[in-house]
């Protein structure tokens, strides 16, 4: 709202409100006003949108965890088109006999009715039978029957999909069957990790009601977020289905979509409702006027907000990977679904509503206003001792945050499938037959003219176990395919030096792959892009605060103690993850590292949530600073009127991300944990002790700004009237 918006002349009144209303103010009106228009839309949304919902599960894709434009994908992409599909995306079908060789009696049969099942599925190229010296063991009682990929690498977790079940059935009489390789593996992460999200949110729930009634004092007041939560993932879930026909779209997209939409969809719906709450019980007017002053105010900051957790994840697409780009991509288009909803359907609701909200009402639910005594109190005595607490929240983010240098990173071994996952037990038999390296082979697609001296290079290099003749391809097109089983495990650090000696000394055509070697590419990949990704999120947040607050030190300080949390979350996720403390409790094998995109992906994620509650402490800090122009009242108030709501936000937010901590794979309790404690330490220890001591200890000096700066942005005011 401009200055000239907020000292209106009587000709700038609105007869009905009393008052001329900024732009979000006179959306509320307009949305009051056109309530059938408003509900319909919102019908149609979710109607036509939530028809495709449903076949999320099914439509969405289970790879795309690859670094684009990377070597290892282009030898994926020939082994594929020229080799029969021999490539990483392959589904490998482990064999084993514990009664005589594999290729004779009942393991036989087995293999051949194996084999015709394959052949029936036109997504698989040639079905390879297991060779003497490379997929047939020692002792003869493994084989490795390779289904070629004859589809991309998202259809092929589809084709891993269909045929894991029916395959292991034919498990009997001393033969097991066990499925395994990358599309394998994503396949049934990508079933445990559904499985452990569902569970999840079914803990969460509860939990969120019951922190909701007790916030809001009113039961049908805590419902409210549970709309804008449904109506958010219902249109975005739909979206994303649609945007699947296109381009493919991670089903982890859909995954955080759902974290985020409940996480946000509450902090909104908060922050706007005991606004609302509170203009109503001030008496000042109509419903209408209430409305207008609410979004006039706290529709605002949740507008600003939004923007911020939308820049902060936009940077994220910086990162060459389809699967990083659909999650955050996901994760947006819930976040535009539920700041829409908030922006337009809960004023509605509100409207609608008025005084019934407070139905079902527990005995402090009509206070009178959205200002805490207690929070206020808590104020003063930041005021009053701002050093004491000041650096006794410094140290203890300090403390936690030490570890963080000790950090390691790799993409996640085996060990986040369960043990009965059939891609685990067919990983675990290849080791065990083939060697240590065999689940992560190399593939050398090189020219035949540098087949042979390639072939030497390869079978010369120390972390090579053994290797196969180079192979030419059936199809003319003049290339050569060596295949190399390396000396250690897929996940063990001294691949990606085997691999690097490898592409310093192979002849110039020649590239190297492999599901391993995609994996260090696109950690290599993670590991550049994190400081640009970073670097943009902490500029685009301090220029949105910037333009925002119109004060460059509080934008500056707000933006740059989001590290600090941060910083203590990944400290304390490396004794948990890396060094193992807690494992046993939390229910989880350590790799040894922490998953390759925890720094870029949880960042992101991190920042977001934190500059939401910076932006709500501050855009009401700027409102009592608007009005009094007094550093102690700014301060005070902000933390009397915003303290109650970042304390609730936040402890709902826990409460969902630690739900993802008790149940399925490695990395939903990764992130759980990861962002449960950011969030526990950014709302709790940052923006309620130190953000308020910083406006402290800077006085007026946090809210000066250069002339030449006000001049140029826009004149924007949280005071209302």
């Amino acid at each position: 709202m401009t200055a000239t918006a907020s000292h209106p002349s009587r000709t700038d009144l609105d007869p009905e409100i009393g008052f001329r209303p900024g732009p979000l103010g006179r959306l509320g009106v307009w949305v009051t006003r056109r309530r059938r228009t408003t509900a319909a839309v919102w019908v149609l949304l979710i109607v036509g949108l939530g028809a495709f919902a449903p076949r999320v599960e099914s439509d969405l894709s289970g790879a795309g965890w690859q670094a684009d434009g990377s070597q290892s994908v282009a030898a994926r992409e020939l082994a594929r088109d020229h080799f029969g599909g021999n490539a990483s995306s392959a589904i490998q079908v482990v064999v084993r006999s514990a009664e005589g060789p594999v290729t004779e009696g009942v393991g036989a049969e087995v293999l051949a009715r194996a084999t015709a099942m394959l052949d029936t599925d036109p997504r698989i190229a040639e079905v390879v039978q297991p060779q003497a010296g490379a997929t047939l063991s020692q002792d003869g009682t493994t084989a490795v029957l390779l289904a070629g990929a004859g589809a991309d690498t998202n259809e092929m977790v589809r084709v891993a999909d269909d045929v894991k079940g029916p395959l292991e059935e034919l498990s009997g009489d001393g033969v097991t069957v066990n499925p395994t390789g990358a599309s394998l593996l994503w396949s049934d992460f990508n079933e445990a990790n559904l499985s452990a999200m569902l569970k999840s949110e079914l803990f969460s729930w509860p939990v969120t009601l019951a922190i909701l009634v007790l916030a809001f004092g009113a039961l049908v007041a805590a419902g409210l977020p549970l709309l804008l939560t449904i109506s958010g993932l219902v249109a975005s879930a739909g979206s994303l289905v649609l945007i699947n026909q296109f381009v493919p779209v991670s089903i982890w997209a859909m995954n955080f979509a759902m974290m985020f939409a409940l996480a946000l969809g509450i902090d909104y719906a908060l922050f706007l409702v005991v606004r609302y709450r509170a203009a109503r019980m001030a008496a000042h007017g109509s419903p209408r006027a209430a409305i207008a002053e609410t979004m006039d105010t706290a529709g605002k900051a949740v507008l600003l907000s939004g923007a911020t957790v939308l820049i902060s994840l936009s940077a994220v697409m910086l990162v060459p990977s389809p699967s990083f780009r659909s999650m955050a991509g996901g994760i947006m288009l819930a976040v535009l679904f539920v700041l829409g909803a908030t922006l337009t359907l809960l004023p509605l609701v509100l409207f609608e509503l008025d005084d019934r909200i407070n139905k079902f009402s527990l005995p402090w639910a009509r206070e009178g206003e959205h200002r805490s005594a207690r929070f206020a109190a808590w104020g003063e005595r930041l005021w009053k001792r701002p050093l004491v607490w000041g650096l006794g929240s410094l140290v203890v983010l300090g403390v936690l945050a030490a570890p963080i240098v000790g950090v390691t990173t790799a993409m996640p071994s085996i060990k986040v499938l369960p043990d009965d996952a059939s891609a685990r037990i067919g990983y675990d038999l290849v080791q065990e037959s083939f060697g240590p390296g065999a689940p992560g082979t190399l593939q050398v697609i090189v020219d035949q003219a540098q087949a042979v001296e390639a072939a030497a290079v390869v079978a010369d290099d120390p972390g090579i176990a053994g290797s196969v003749p180079a192979s030419p391809a059936p199809d003319g097109s003049g290339l050569s395919l060596i295949q190399a089983v390396p000396t250690v495990d897929p996940s063990d650090p001294a691949l990606a030096a085997t691999v690097d000696r490898l592409r310093a000394d192979l002849p110039s055509t020649a590239l190297v792959g492999g599901a391993a070697v995609e994996n260090l590419d696109l950690k290599t990949q993670l590991d550049d892009s994190t400081p640009l990704v970073v670097g943009v999120i902490l500029a685009l947040g301090f220029l949105l605060l910037l333009v925002a607050l119109q004060a460059p030190l509080i934008a500056l300080l707000g933006t740059l103690v989001s590290l600090l949390s941060t910083a203590a979350a990944f400290g304390v996720a490396r004794l948990i993850f890396q060094e193992g403390w807690g494992a046993g409790f939390f229910g989880f094998e350590s790799q040894g590292f922490l998953d390759a995109w925890a720094p870029v992906f949880f960042f992101a994620m991190i920042f977001a949530i934190a500059m939401d509650y910076t932006v709500f402490l501050l855009a009401s800090a700027k409102e009592h600073h608007e009005r009094s122009g007094d550093p102690h009242d700014a301060m005070v108030g902000a933390v009397a009127h915003s303290g109650r709501l970042i304390f609730a936000a936040g402890a709902v937010m826990v409460a969902v991300f630690f739900t993802f901590a008790l149940s399925g794979p490695l990395p939903p309790k990764e992130m759980g944990i990861i962002l449960g404690i950011a969030v526990l330490l950014d709302a709790f220890l940052v923006r309620l002790v130190l953000l308020p001591v910083l406006l402290r200890l800077t006085g007026r000096a946090a809210w000066w700004a250069p002339r030449w700066l006000t001049r140029i942005l826009p004149d924007i005011r949280f005071a209302h009237g």
